[in-house]
């Protein structure tokens, strides 16, 4: 069975210290958590491509039917 690997920034409380300070200032301290959070904010945490239909379809039946009156 697989025990993992020894990490230093572990045995050092690097690891706890950080996610400490990424929880209290509420800003992910790592690239990806940053965009994520970024991608939440923008969409709602939904997704953009739900989002865009839902905005476009209806802007194109008001269209065509302007058109037709």
């Amino acid at each position: 069975m697989n025990m993992g690997g020894f990490s230093w920034k572990r045995f050092l409380g690097i690891s706890a210290a950080k996610s400490r300070i990424s929880r209290t200032i509420g800003i992910p301290l790592t690239r990806s958590g940053r965009e994520r959070k970024i991608g939440r904010m923008i969409t709602g945490g939904g997704c953009l491509v739900i989002m865009g239909l839902g905005i476009t379809v209806p802007m194109v039946i008001a269209i065509v039917a302007a058109k037709l009156i």
